[in-house]
């Protein structure tokens, strides 16, 4: 789906498949960012629209939630670059074709994977309410082996540009515990494992690879984590600045790593915290 600016008064309404503003550019980069409804993936679409990259969002969202969005997407579109989103899960095979056959080749110079969805069943508990393997495996799937799937796709349809930019999130909770953040904690281990791979084995194909491990943000699937008001008042004491990090702090990070200046940054984990992690 496109997003379409509203029109004004005395505005001519575009004609069908008309762009959705008269500025935009055929040369303008493509950022697709996978979980780009709210957070961090919000966050770097916001920042990265406003410096010129069209934007691609996949997300999966209720209605409820949708009007919402349509605000923060025409918030882009008033940079003068193209906003799509795809209300689609973005682990099904079929969705992933149909979304990257809407993109242009050789034009998507950035993929960023923030997708949320996995298990906080702790390990210990009665039954059905104990991590399984079957939770685990869609897990790993889900926070970890997907960014692989859209990277792999990507390549194969001929979408990534010259000098390409491939970003994960992760966590702190890659190599410490938290009760109920067992599964997650083992695809942030998968995803930083897949990260190291890809940086030496795409990077004969132009592309960076990277993750960025922010600290504590209070986004919407943060706030799911069991005990997460504990967690953040311990990183605010933990922080040397004595705030939580914010969304926008990590969509600086990403715009750092979108730079020409950060070419040679490849196969790392960026810690963007303010410091939160060393303490």
């Amino acid at each position: 789906m496109e997003i379409k600016s509203k029109k004004k008064k005395g505005e001519e309404k575009p004609s069908k498949g008309s762009s959705i503003h008269h500025k935009v550019t055929n040369n303008m980069p493509w950022a697709l960012i996978l979980g780009g409804s709210s957070g961090l993936g919000l966050a770097s679409a916001k920042k990265l629209a406003a410096h010129g990259y069209n934007i691609c969002i996949v997300h999966r969202d209720r209605k409820s939630r949708l009007d919402d969005l349509e605000v923060a997407f025409s918030e882009m579109i008033a940079h003068g670059v193209r906003v799509i989103n795809f209300n689609k899960d973005a682990l099904q095979k079929e969705n992933r074709k149909k979304i990257i056959d809407q993109l242009p080749k050789q034009r998507v110079k950035v993929l960023i994977h923030s997708v949320a969805k996995g298990s906080l069943k702790p390990m210990s508990g009665p039954g059905t309410k104990a991590l399984s393997k079957e939770d685990i495996d869609i897990t790993l799937h889900a926070m970890g082996s997907s960014w692989y799937e859209w990277t792999r796709a990507l390549i194969d349809a001929d979408c990534f540009s010259k000098n390409a930019r491939n970003i994960a999130f992760t966590s702190e909770g890659n190599s410490k515990a938290w009760p109920g953040y067992g599964a997650v904690s083992a695809a942030k281990a998968t995803l930083e494992a897949l990260m190291r791979n890809m940086a030496v084995e795409l990077a004969p194909l132009d592309i960076t690879t990277n993750c960025i491990q922010a600290g504590t943000t209070e986004t919407p699937s943060f706030l799911m984590i069991p005990g997460s008001d504990t967690l953040a008042k311990m990183a605010k004491k933990r922080n040397p600045f004595k705030r939580l990090t914010r969304p926008e702090d990590v969509a600086n990070a990403v715009y750092l790593l979108c730079s020409d200046e950060a070419k040679w940054i490849n196969g790392t984990v960026l810690t963007v915290d303010g410091g939160e992690s060393i303490r």
